[in-house]
């Protein structure tokens, strides 16, 4: 059991649990479960230094702050999840009249996806527990993030994934050698065939917005930010964060890390966690707007499938992650979406629709005065555009076909 984890605390009901006495959500309610960590026994073992200076580029760099014990794996992709690079897009920022704007590329990550994060987490907890199989429902980055993790370390996978899921998605499932199921349903039938299989099978279920070590690795992105970023911020206003949002368990996972560090003291001033939806999956941006926590389900039919979602199961920590931090939620059209592509492409980095969605999101907030010139601003691309090559073509022109000649190239360049 690693040393700094207390327990979990239902984020409805408020119960508290032991780390032995429960495993997905409150029994009680069925409340999503925040993992608690012993802030004090860590503010006594260690200061800010002691964790930025740590010369592990990935996320086990932060492994102070997570409920996991050290996974192994050394020099595997289960070690080099995390840590990507976080860009100052200048072009872009003067495009647009900002004076700091940054997009952390979470596409670069072993699997091409911010999944990894928590895959690499939910692993090394089922190492730790005993965990022969792990098994998810996905509409691809999470299925493959966690079959890519789990092979690296040899360990057994099962992926649930609906049968329209992209196909290079899918390929990356089988390629890691996992056991891969498709269903002839969407991302919500999935999720719970995958919740009763590990209950009759006894698999340890990695599911989002369900397994609480998720959202402990989704938030080392938290925990990059603000040792990139924040640290060095020079801005009296607070930073924004923009986050593609579709079950929840992104937005909430970053949340939790700024809490995290704000629990430590070692956050000065909470960022602003603007989450963004497609018009056509937007059941958390609903209950925002209606000012509720409840969770409406919709009929999802958005071309960014990573965030496709009926029934986000994270919903009310991703409606809190705005509302406690003085943040928003936007939606924005599939359109838009596509449209979003090609920007971030000009300046070196390939976004899949889910994470142009963020970038949307952006473009809609400066539009409607949401953001100042004067904020500062960071975009979180979640996933590489060679996830979904359909979509990124619908981004761009054709190129061009000529015969292999010196006319037909100055005929075509009109020189």
């Amino acid at each position: 059991m690693a040393a700094n984890f207390s327990g979990y605390k239902c984020s409805l009901c408020g119960r508290e649990y032991g780390p032995n006495e429960v495993t997905y959500t409150c029994p009680a309610d069925g409340g999503n479960l925040d993992v608690v960590l012993d802030y004090e026994a860590i503010r006594k073992k260690y200061r800010i230094e002691d964790v930025i200076s740590r010369t592990d580029f990935s996320l086990w760099r932060y492994l102070p702050l997570l409920p996991v014990s050290d996974p192994g794996g050394e020099g595997t992709p289960l070690r080099a999840a995390g840590w990507t690079p976080t860009f100052t897009p200048t072009v872009l920022a003067r495009e647009l009249g900002l004076k700091q704007l940054w997009v952390k590329d979470d596409g670069r990550n072993p699997t091409a996806s911010f999944k990894d994060r928590a895959s690499s987490v939910v692993v090394a907890r089922a190492r730790q527990i005993g965990a022969e199989v792990v098994v998810t429902a996905s509409t691809g980055n999470a299925g493959a993030a966690l079959a890519g993790m789990a092979a690296a370390v040899n360990h057994k996978a099962v992926i649930f994934a609906p049968r329209t899921a992209p196909q290079a998605k899918i390929a990356q499932l089988l390629i890691f050698n996992a056991q891969v199921i498709l269903v002839d349903g969407n991302y919500d039938s999935a999720f719970d065939l995958t919740i009763q299989a590990s209950q009759e099978f006894g698999w340890y279920c990695r599911n989002t917005g369900y397994n609480p070590f998720t959202a402990e690795g989704k938030k080392t992105a938290a925990l990059e930010i603000w040792e990139t970023v924040l640290l060095n911020l020079k801005s009296d206003r607070p930073l924004t964060i923009f986050i593609p949002v579709g079950d929840g368990n992104i937005i909430s996972g970053i949340h939790k890390g700024f809490k995290d560090l704000k629990q430590l003291g070692w956050l000065e001033q909470m960022p602003r966690i603007i989450g963004v939806q497609s018009e056509k999956s937007a059941a958390v941006a609903n209950a925002f707007f209606a000012g509720t926590e409840t969770i409406t389900p919709v009929n999802a039919t958005t071309i960014a499938d990573s965030i496709s979602v009926d029934l986000p199961r994270d919903g009310v920590r991703a409606v809190r992650a705005a509302t406690q931090t003085g943040g928003a939620y936007l939606t924005v059209s599939d359109e838009d979406i596509i449209k979003a592509i090609a920007p971030l492409g000009r300046v070196g980095i390939f976004a899949e629709p889910a994470g142009a969605t963020a970038y949307a999101g952006l473009l809609k907030a400066l539009k409607t005065g949401l953001v100042q010139e004067d904020d500062p601003v960071l975009v979180l691309n979640t996933g590489s555009g060679l996830k979904d090559i359909r979509a990124a073509m619908q981004a761009v022109k054709e190129a061009p076909v000529i015969e292999p000649t010196m006319e037909a190239l100055k005929k075509h360049l009109n020189v």
